[in-house]
């Protein structure tokens, strides 16, 4: 199902030219803009299921043009982090273990 759903993304940026004529460069731009609105609302404490969905759409939309696909991604990105050790600090901040 979750395949499904990013191969509908695909479909529909591809059925509005985004991915033919999109560019790395403006879907960046876009990124920050959809990240600025989730920031925004989690300060405002609104709900925010449309703005991650938002930043999980022009992501997807990004690894596409760049030729790579949005699971390929977030699995290199989990086999990065997967045996990082640390802790989140009283400030928020997380500390990797040396």
């Amino acid at each position: 199902m979750k395949d499904d759903l990013v191969n509908k993304v695909i479909q529909w940026a591809k059925d509005r030219r985004i991915i033919e004529n999109g560019d790395i460069k403006t879907q960046g731009l876009k990124l920050v803009s959809e990240v600025g609105e989730l920031a925004d609302n989690l300060a405002k404490g609104k709900d925010i299921r449309d703005d991650v969905g938002d930043c999980a759409v022009v992501l997807i939309i990004i690894a596409e043009i760049y030729g790579v696909s949005f699971e390929e991604c977030l699995q290199f990105a989990y086999n990065e982090i997967k045996d990082r050790k640390g802790y989140l600090n009283e400030n928020g901040v997380f500390i990797k273990d040396e």
